[in-house]
């Protein structure tokens, strides 16, 4: 076999496990994890029963896949984000806002990302426990190892990136995303007055004290 049939094979399956979990997250986001069937999956993917086995072994490591590729895709958004407002900046608050504004809004528009968050919230039972947590450890990565960056150069006082981290998101864009949909300019000005509010307070309880309450006496 030739190195340009190799490569036919190779985008072929690359194809056939696109589609699959193309059709397997669809399923399971409309018919739920336990009312989706293989056969329904194979249908759908335009592939056989066998191939969807061959490739994935039983429907709970297509269901792992899933949540997988998706999750890709929110880890890139998450890291690009990063290293588009917290790599060089003047104003750490400045620099704080405008990566949750940011992401909240690549976020609600992404349906990556409402697709992840609906198949972990409807899923969650049929999910492993550590599989979660490898998850939510690798949302959090980024964002640790920036924290923990910023407390060697005296821009946080953080003896603990990963709680300083939780209580960032807690603060700021995991509050947004709990708020119950508004209609119309209210939702975006309780957006910024969420971020704004929530990134001050973490300042207050982060921040380098005498040059934070310094900046805002100044301001």
């Amino acid at each position: 076999m030739n190195t340009t049939e190799i490569k036919k094979v190779r985008k072929g399956s690359s194809d056939k496990r696109a589609k699959i979990i193309a059709a397997a997250r669809d399923l399971f986001l409309s018919d739920g994890f336990d009312r989706s069937s293989v056969d329904a999956v194979a249908a759908k993917a335009g592939v056989s029963k066998r191939t969807v086995y061959d490739y994935y072994g039983d429907k709970q490591n297509l269901l792992l896949a899933v949540v997988e590729v998706t999750s890709r895709t929110v880890l890139d958004m998450i890291k690009q984000r990063i290293t588009d407002y917290l790599s060089e900046f003047e104003d750490l608050e400045q620099a704080l806002t405008l990566f949750c504004e940011q992401f909240v809004a690549s976020a609600n528009g992404s349906s990556d990302y409402s697709a992840l968050i609906r198949l972990v919230t409807m899923e969650e039972a049929n999910l492993p426990i550590s599989f979660l947590e490898k998850l939510d450890n690798a949302t959090e990565e980024g964002l640790i190892k920036r924290f923990t960056e910023f407390g060697e150069n005296g821009l946080l006082n953080v003896s603990d990136p990963e709680l300083a981290t939780k209580h960032f998101a807690a603060l700021t864009f995991l509050m947004v995303f709990n708020q119950p949909k508004k209609i119309g300019n209210f939702q975006d000005e309780q957006t910024k007055r969420i971020i704004t509010e929530g990134v001050r307070v973490f300042l207050r309880a982060y921040g380098q004290r005498a040059s934070y309450h310094k900046n805002e006496e100044l301001s």
